[in-house]
């Protein structure tokens, strides 16, 4: 069984906790994942950017990996994210994280240096040589600077082995259509943007590495069981339903409005490491309306 199988539904980008001292939290991260896999989502992505990884070290990104192994206990699959701008490092930190019990590695494209290309072809195929598991491209052009073409991507899928998959999230339907049109039949392809999930499915998508089911797991990953069955009458209400939520959980950065949404929810404190700050009063205000109705 493959990983277009086995990661099909509903991942979750899991945020990292903290508390007001801004040590790790790992009571309130374990409270966040039995709520998420309470909730019905299918998988657990660890240390993605909603993690917040540019401010953990080394350390702290070991010691949260095996923790979420340990609380997770089986119940669902874990992906772990190994990205950076360095590739020898990228390379380094595959070979040095606890990646044992992970089904996948989630890589975000190099940002800030733009590479061509080439660079991103050349900087995933070492990637992939380095990686003890099976590797998932993630394409977000709006964080990294540079985009992933259809062109790339396919190529990556058809010549590079340990390349399983990718993340898209350029909101650009027309090149992921590409994608999803000519991608090698194993070749995992899940939407990288809430707002997008339902259509993006509809064009035969495999799923979602989502925000929002930090905070609405169910109606969430419920709406995309209905997409994947070809049940849109279904998932249309519980799409409509989510879109206000998803609309304030990117209002200012993510995961400012997560971490909003799940202190509301009691499940964590509302902490961020710097550069991050928590939402506006107005933008917080709007959040608990919302869990109100």
């Amino acid at each position: 069984m493959g990983l277009r199988t086995k990661l099909q539904g509903t991942g979750v980008a899991i945020v990292t906790p903290f508390k007001a001292s801004m040590e790790v939290d790992f009571e309130a991260l374990g409270k966040l994942i039995d709520f998420i896999i309470a909730g019905g989502i299918e998988y657990i992505v660890s240390l993605g950017t909603t993690g917040e990884t540019p401010t953990l070290d080394a350390e702290e990104k070991a010691d949260i990996i095996h923790y979420t192994y340990e609380r997770v206990n089986g119940r669902v699959p874990v992906v772990v994210g190994v990205g950076g701008n360095n590739t020898r490092e990228v390379m380094e930190n595959l070979q040095s994280y606890p990646l044992e019990k992970a089904i996948a590695v989630l890589s975000a494209s190099p940002y800030y240096n733009k590479p061509s290309q080439e660079g991103i072809f050349q900087h995933y195929k070492n990637l992939a040589e380095a990686s003890p598991k099976p590797l998932l491209l993630y394409n977000v052009p709006g964080r990294t600077g540079s985009n992933i073409t259809a062109e790339t991507t396919l190529r990556l899928a058809g010549e590079v082995k340990n390349i399983a998959g990718i993340k898209e999230a350029s909101g650009n339907m027309v090149q992921c259509m590409h994608i999803l049109r000519d991608r090698p039949d194993d070749f995992l392809v899940v939407s990288g943007d809430d707002h997008l999930t339902l259509p993006l499915i509809a064009c035969g998508m495999d799923g979602v590495i989502s925000v929002a089911a930090n905070c609405f797991p169910k109606d969430f990953s419920d709406m995309v069981r209905f997409c994947i069955k070809g049940d849109f009458a279904s998932a249309r209400p519980l799409h409509y339903t989510c879109l206000e939520g998803n609309d304030l959980l990117f209002a200012e950065n993510n995961p400012a409005g997560a971490k909003a949404f799940l202190s509301e929810l009691g499940i964590i404190k509302n902490v961020l490491r710097l550069p991050l700050v928590p939402l506006s009063a107005s933008i917080h205000q709007r959040v608990k309306q919302y869990l109100g109705k």
